[in-house]
């Protein structure tokens, strides 16, 4: 279960990163670091396009929307993943290098993605050319839509 969350939870944050083909999608926030942060996800499915350690970091829009597990997010609302590389040190899966950053951002005029903008950026904060709508959305729409497409859920915090 815990797997299948992690999963989840990791490609929210792709799809939200994938419409960054386009430098008018969004740029990454800067400080994001500084908002609420998830505990560590891991997958450790080498076969998983979400294999490592990842974590969301949740914006003061969105929170108290994704605390009450609500689906109305306000515009403005983001969420961004970062996805690291798993490193063993001490007989503990560890983060390594930074793989990938996604975001997921609410914007009600980008329809054809349920509202949300997703975008993909490099481990040095630099478009990745992902596709939110082709890349991201389809799961987003699959499992979350309940939730106003958000997949990871505020559990993921505690």
């Amino acid at each position: 279960m815990k797997k299948t969350l992690s999963v989840l939870t990791l490609a929210t944050i792709l799809g939200t990163v994938g419409a960054a083909c386009a430098a008018d999608q969004g740029s990454l926030p800067r400080n994001y670091e500084n908002w609420d942060k998830s505990k560590a996800r891991v997958i450790t499915d080498k076969k998983s396009m979400f294999y490592g350690i990842h974590y969301i970091y949740v914006n003061k829009k969105a929170m108290p929307t994704y605390k009450s597990g609500g689906a109305n997010y306000p515009d403005g609302s983001r969420f961004v993943a970062v996805n690291y590389s798993i490193k063993e040190e001490g007989g503990k899966q560890v983060p390594g290098k930074k793989s990938m950053i996604v975001m997921m951002q609410r914007d009600k005029k980008a329809q054809d993605t349920g509202g949300w903008r997703f975008v993909g950026f490099t481990p040095d904060g630099k478009p990745s050319g992902l596709d939110g709508k082709r890349d991201c959305f389809g799961c987003h729409e699959k499992d979350a839509k309940d939730r106003g497409f958000v997949l990871s859920r505020y559990a993921d915090f505690k």
